[in-house]
C-alpha cells in the first residue's frame, strides 16, 4: 500500500501486516494485482473495509485505487483522491488479476441519469479484456447486470435494511467453499434484481439466495464476472451509522433487522457475518 495511506495505521493496529512501497518494489515476487473502483462517498471507510478483507489471503496483494473523472466526490477530500487514486485513463492499458467495483448511493436513479454512467460503461467493457475476474458489489452488481445482460433493477416497497440469513444454492462454487449451510449478510438497499429475470440468462449461475433478501450472489459460469448484492465487507457499526443518519434526516427508516441485540436499537450491534465475509 502507499506509505501514507490513512488506512495503513488502522490496519497495523489490528495486527494486519502491510508492506510499504519501497519493500514491495525491491522484492523478486509477482504480487496479485487488484484494482478497486471506489464509487462510495466515504472512500476512506470503504478502503479500510476492503483492505481488511484482502488481509485474509496469504498471497501478496498490490492494490490500485481508481476513481471516475466524470464525478467530483463531495465526502472525501480532493487531496486524498489526488494523492492515492488513479483515473481510468491512467490504468486502461494495464491488466489486473482482479477488479472490484463498489456500490454507490445512486440506486434510486435511472442508470443513464448517473453523471458518470458513460465512463462506468467504458470501464465495465474494459474489464472483459483486461481483468481476469471482476467482483461487483451492491449497486455495482446491479449496474453490471444491466450493462452486460440487460437485467434491470426493481424498486422495493421499503428499504431492505439489516442482516439476513442466506443459503448456498450451488454447492460446488469455489467462491463459497467452507461456508455453513446458513450464513448472515448485511443488506442496505431500496432496489432488487428479480431472480426470474436472472434465470432467463444462460450465462449466469445463481450461487446464493435469501428468503428475505432475495438474490445474493451470482456469476458467469467461468467466474470472470461475480455479482454480490449485499455488503459482506461492512464494519460492525456501518448499519448503525446509516440508521442514525437516516433518523437525523427525518427519513422513513426502521431499525436494521437481526442487527441489534434482541432487535432493540438501544442495545449494541451483534456482528454475525464477519467469518463468512472473510471466507468470501
Amino acid at each position: 500500500l502507499p506509505d501514507e495511506l490513512p488506512a495503513v495505521k488502522a490496519l497495523e493496529k489490528e495486527n494486519i501486516f502491510v508492506m510499504d512501497e519501497h519493500r514491495a518494489t525491491h522484492q523478486d515476487i509477482r504480487p496479485i494485482q487488484i484494482g478497486l473502483l471506489n464509487l462510495m462517498p466515504l472512500k476512506e471507510d470503504t478502503e479500510l473495509q476492503i483492505l481488511r478483507s484482502f488481509s485474509n489471503t496469504p498471497l501478496q496483494v498490490d492494490v490500485s485505487f481508481i476513481t471516475v473523472s466524470s464525478h467530483q466526490s463531495k465526502n472525501t477530500p480532493t487531496s486524498h483522491i489526488n494523492k492515492f487514486y488513479h483515473k481510468f485513463c491512467d490504468i486502461k492499458d494495464r491488466n489486473f488479476d482482479g477488479f472490484i467495483i463498489t456500490g454507490a448511493p445512486v440506486e434510486q436513479m435511472e442508470y443513464e441519469e448517473v453523471d458518470y454512467w458513460d465512463e462506468l460503461c467504458a470501464i465495465m467493457d474494459w474489464t472483459k479484456t483486461n481483468v481476469t475476474s471482476t467482483f461487483h458489489i451492491c449497486w455495482g452488481a446491479q449496474a453490471a447486470l444491466y450493462y452486460h445482460f440487460g437485467i434491470n433493477k426493481k424498486p422495493l416497497d421499503k428499504k431492505l435494511f439489516g442482516v439476513f440469513p442466506h443459503t448456498v444454492n450451488y454447492k460446488n462454487s469455489i467462491l463459497f467453499r467452507g461456508f455453513d449451510d446458513e450464513f448472515m449478510v448485511p443488506h442496505s438497499r431500496h432496489t432488487t434484481v428479480d431472480i426470474e429475470d436472472v434465470k432467463k440468462v444462460k450465462e449466469l449461475k445463481i450461487l446464493s439466495t435469501s428468503k428475505e433478501a432475495g438474490l445474493y450472489a451470482l456469476s458467469t459460469k467461468n467466474g470472470k464476472q461475480i455479482f454480490i448484492t449485499g455488503h459482506s465487507e461492512y464494519d460492525a457499526d456501518t448499519l448503525l451509522n446509516e440508521y442514525t443518519r437516516d433518523l437525523s434526516q427525518g427519513l422513513p427508516i426502521e431499525p436494521p433487522k437481526n442487527y441489534f441485540k434482541d432487535n432493540n436499537p438501544k442495545n449494541n450491534p451483534v456482528v454475525s457475518w464477519r467469518s463468512h465475509a472473510n471466507l468470501l
